[in-house]
């Protein structure tokens, strides 16, 4: 959880819109926070089920997902309308990394620490999801197999073969009568 920050005078601006800078990163950060927590939780559980090869339970966490995806596309828009107005009233900055030190630097709570670690939890994030991505890949490999095996009765083809005599038949698509 992050720390939350009592507003009081900073010593080097004294503006209260600072304030109100830091009580919006700090909103963000803990709702992306969340967000990145339930979705390691679905994408470790959407694992398991394609490891045990359970089509229902994946099926079911798909709703989740899509939950989760409007939720952080919410998060980035929010991200982007808060470096935008931040912009706009002349506090620099294009990433909330910059945001929060110029936020420290005039006076606010240090916020870097927050904003590393949720970048950490989205690269592990892209490491699950690539994880998930990669089994799901060896799994269509394997059926894509399954189907070359079924669709030559098992026998090699020749690479460069010219004799059609010499091209086996589909056991099971092509079997004479």
């Amino acid at each position: 959880m992050l720390a939350t920050w009592e507003a009081k005078p900073s010593t080097m601006n004294d503006d209260p819109i600072d304030y109100a800078w830091d009580d919006s990163l700090v909103g963000l950060l803990e709702d992306l926070s969340q967000i990145q927590e339930e979705l390691l939780a679905v994408l470790a559980q959407k694992r398991r089920c394609m490891a045990a090869g359970d089509v229902r339970g994946m099926l079911a966490l798909a709703p989740t997902e899509q939950e989760l995806q409007d939720r952080l596309q919410a998060c980035h828009q929010r991200r982007s309308a808060l470096l935008a107005t931040a912009s706009e009233h002349g506090v620099p900055g294009t990433t909330l990394s910059d945001l929060a030190a110029t936020l420290a630097q005039r006076g606010g709570p240090d916020r870097t620490q927050d904003i590393a670690h949720a970048s950490a939890r989205m690269r592990l994030l892209q490491h699950h999801s690539l994880t998930n991505w990669v089994l799901a890949q060896k799994a269509l490999l394997h059926v894509a197999q399954l189907l070359e095996i079924i669709a030559t009765g098992g026998r090699l083809q020749p690479t460069y073969g010219t004799d059609l005599h010499d091209i086996a038949r589909g056991a099971l698509v092509d079997q004479e009568a």
